[in-house]
This record gives C-alpha cells, sequence and structure tokens, in this order.
C-alpha cells in the first residue's frame, strides 16, 4: 500500500532563508529564538514560561538536526535526539511571497513567480474606488478600519463599534490579503460570507491572493473571539498542482483544515473542517484510517501561525509545539506499510520579530517512509519546497512534474 500523509505546521519556521535579507527577516527564527527563550527563561507579553522547550518525538524525526542545517543555530544541538527513525532536511523557497499560498502552492509542486498585489501602509488603506464598488454591490453603507492590522487589534479596535453599526471591519496585513470581520450573531454568518464572495470578484483585478471571511463572538472586546467558521477565499493555483495531477488519476486528495481553501477547491476530493490543531489531529487521524492506496492526506496545523505566532506569544507557541509532538506518536501509528509521511511548514512567524507577519525563513522536511530503512537518511538543504512535492508524486507513481526534484532516492536509495 503506497499512501502519502502531508502534514503542515503552519509557520514553523528554522530561519536561515539564504533571501531573507530581501524580505527584512535576516536574522529571524521562529523555532530557534522560541528555543532561546525557553531555555533561558526570558518574559516576554506573554508572561515567563518555566522550563526549556521538549519536543522528543519530533527531535526522533530529526526537527532539531534540521534547525542546526538550516541556521546553524547554537543551541539545536542540546536538543536533537541521539539516534533518529527518519529522514530530514530543509528547503529554500523561490515564490515571491511569504504567504500561505505560495507556501503551500510551492509544495504541492508550484512556485509562485509571480507577484501578488499588496495594499499600501497607509489609512485608509484600500482605494476608495474598490471600497465604493464594494459598498454598491455588497448595500453597505460602509466599513471600519480600513488599515493594516493583526485580526485581535481590530477586534479590540472595532468591534464595539461593528455591533452598534452593524459595518464590516475591513483590514490586510503585509500579505496579500483582504480581511473581514463580522460578529456571527449581529451581522449574520451567511451574510459575511456572502460579502466575501463580493470582495473576491472584486480585488481580482488588483491580484489579491485572500480574501478571508473571520467570523468573531462576544459582546465587549474583553471578551471578542473569533470562530472556527474562518473561510478564506483564494484565487485559482495557475497551473496544475499535486492535487491535480493525483485526483486526475481517479486517487482521492482530503484536505484537512483550511487546505481546501488554500487551493481555492481545486484538485480536492473531500474537505475535512476542524477548529484548532487538537480537532485537527483528530481529523487527520479519521483521514489517514479512511485513506486508500494511492491517496493524499494533506493537513495544515494552524494554531501556530494564527493564535501564537502573528499574536507574538512565545510562551503559547512553545506550549503548542509541545502538545503537537505529544500526541505525533498517534499519528506514526496510523501509518501502514509502504506509506509516506512528510511534516514541514510553509514560512516563518517569528514570535520575538517585529511586527505580527510572517517571516522569510526555511523550512523542515522531515518524516517516515514506513517499512523502509529511512533512520536518519539526510536529504540536504533543497532549493525549493517543491521537492517535497515531487517526492511525494514519485512516491505514488506520478509522473514528474517540471519544477521540483524528488528525494526519494535518498529516503530509499533502492527506489
Amino acid at each position: 500500500m503506497a499512501r502519502a500523509f502531508l502534514f503542515v505546521m503552519d509557520s514553523v519556521g528554522l530561519g536561515g532563508a539564504k533571501d531573507a535579507t530581501l524580505f527584512n527577516d535576516e536574522g529571524s527564527s521562529t523555532v530557534g529564538h522560541i528555543l532561546e527563550h525557553t531555555e533561558n527563561g526570558k518574559a516576554d507579553k506573554k508572561g515567563l514560561r518555566e522550563g526549556s522547550l521538549h519536543c522528543p518525538n519530533l527531535a526522533k524525526l530529526g526537527f532539531f538536526h534540521a534547525l542546526e542545517l538550516a541556521s546553524n543555530h547554537s543551541l539545536a544541538c542540546t536538543k536533537q535526539a541521539s539516534s533518529l527513525v527518519g529522514f530530514w532536511g530543509v528547503s529554500d523557497e523561490v515564490s515571491n511571497g511569504k504567504d500561505t499560498p505560495s507556501g503551500h502552492w510551492e509544495i504541492a509542486g508550484l512556485p509562485v513567480t509571480f507577484d501578488w498585489g499588496y495594499f499600501p501602509h497607509e489609512i485608509p488603506t484600500f482605494p476608495q474606488t474598490l471600497l465604493d464598488d464594494i459598498y454598491k454591490e455588497a448595500g453597505t453603507e460602509g466599513s471600519l478600519a480600513n488599515c493594516h492590522s493583526s485580526g485581535t487589534d481590530a477586534l479590540t479596535a472595532f468591534g464595539e463599534e461593528h455591533i452598534k453599526t452593524k459595518l464590516p471591519i475591513f483590514y490586510t496585513s503585509s500579505d496579500s490579503v483582504f480581511q473581514i470581520a463580522a460578529h456571527e450573531s449581529h451581522f449574520g454568518l451567511e451574510r459575511l460570507y456572502a460579502l466575501c464572495e463580493i470582495v473576491r470578484k472584486l480585488v481580482d483585478p488588483y491580484n489579491i491572493g485572500r480574501v478571508i471571511a473571520r467570523p468573531f463572538k462576544g459582546e465587549t472586546a474583553e471578551d471578542f473571539v473569533r470562530t472556527g467558521n474562518r473561510r478564506d477565499y483564494s484565487v485559482l493555483p495557475p497551473e496544475p498542482t499535486l492535487l491535480d495531477r493525483l485526483t486526475a488519476t481517479g486517487k482521492q486528495v482530503i484536505a484537512v483544515g483550511k487546505i481546501g481553501d488554500i487551493f481555492a477547491h481545486q484538485g480536492v476530493s473531500d474537505v475535512r473542517k476542524a477548529n484548532g490543531n487538537d480537532a485537527l489531529i483528530d481529523a487527520t487521524l479519521k483521514a489517514m484510517n479512511d485513506a486508500q492506496s494511492g491517496d493524499l492526506v494533506f493537513t495544515n496545523f494552524i494554531d501556530f501561525d494564527q493564535l501564537y505566532g502573528h499574536r507574538r506569544d512565545v510562551p503559547g507557541y512553545a506550549a503548542a509545539l509541545e502538545h503537537f509532538d505529544r500526541r505525533l506518536p498517534e499519528m506514526i501509528a496510523s501509518l501502514k506499510d509502504g506509506d509516506l509521511m512528510v511534516i514541514t511548514a510553509d514560512h516563518g512567524c517569528d514570535p520575538t520579530w517585529t511586527g505580527s507577519d510572517h517571516t522569510r525563513e526555511r523550512i523542515p522536511v522531515i518524516g517516515l517512509l514506513k517499512g523502509s530503512d529511512t533512520s536518519g537518511a539526510e536529504i540536504g538543504i533543497r532549493n525549493c519546497f517543491a521537492d517535497i512535492g515531487e517526492t511525494i508524486a514519485d512516491h505514488l507513481g506520478l509522473t514528474s512534474g517540471p519544477y521540483g526534484t524528488s528525494f526519494m532516492d535518498k529516503i530509499k536509495p533502492n527506489a
């Protein structure tokens, strides 16, 4: 049985990107700086964490070996397992952005070589002509915020006014994105989705990658909380991805979490939503049980990025890594002989870095080929995330794509 499992730890970067300077991210390292803060007991605005980072199961797959390879971090060797059970390495990114679609599309064999559109750092950030078109087509009298902001800051600053006026909250970030926050009850979830569909059409001329519905609940700034009913409205990938190539053969791509949205549901057979890493792991385990020979299960574990990276919460990020590590053996136990599991990331989001945006970093590429001795196999520094997708394609018997290079020969020398 040959099945494939591709797990993205959203934003779990390792630093060291060769082009980090171009993104003003030289020196960033999501895992490296979390390791420093937890090892040294540094305090941040979220409080002081006691105890160093402890991820023994990731370590056995070569996670901290990958950290040392990516950025030569001085503390990496202190967390490395003495013996490894999987293959390990890192990858640079070639896509022009450090956003979610770019990272995921490149992982799936399609680098983004064009430039996304972005909204400027000014207030109002959105062009008035665009806003007027939205108001006219959506039948709304206006909007709030219209600025660069983190999601939680937008709710704190504008959530109560939104409830009073019923005006949607429009904001963006350094990513190619138009985000809309609205209250599930006072504004309405379906109304929010309909508004996002209108905006999706209207921002196409601006080459914006995603429109994101950000529903929330609560009555005051102190108790506002975003719900699990987020929905991403992405543009279609411009060329076939691994997902398209696989479903074209009649096999399944089971998309867990926001994967379906990221690919605009192109090349996706089965969408399984869940809210939070715990629920995502549960849904992934169910999908692993359901997957048949030749199928791919593709999961994005969002909490690292959404709850802790963007909010610059070092203790929370460290705890999320440790919790994922504790549940990792359940996923490994679900593998059958012939299965390939790859654990990776899509970009960084260093919680010690300035601002609240993603960071340009190398990503881990670690995993297992069940039934084959991959213990300690090093795949080195890959030049493109697409090598991941091409390795999965190779494993599942697909023809090679145009961009990446399989590393199957390194993890299965007799292949």
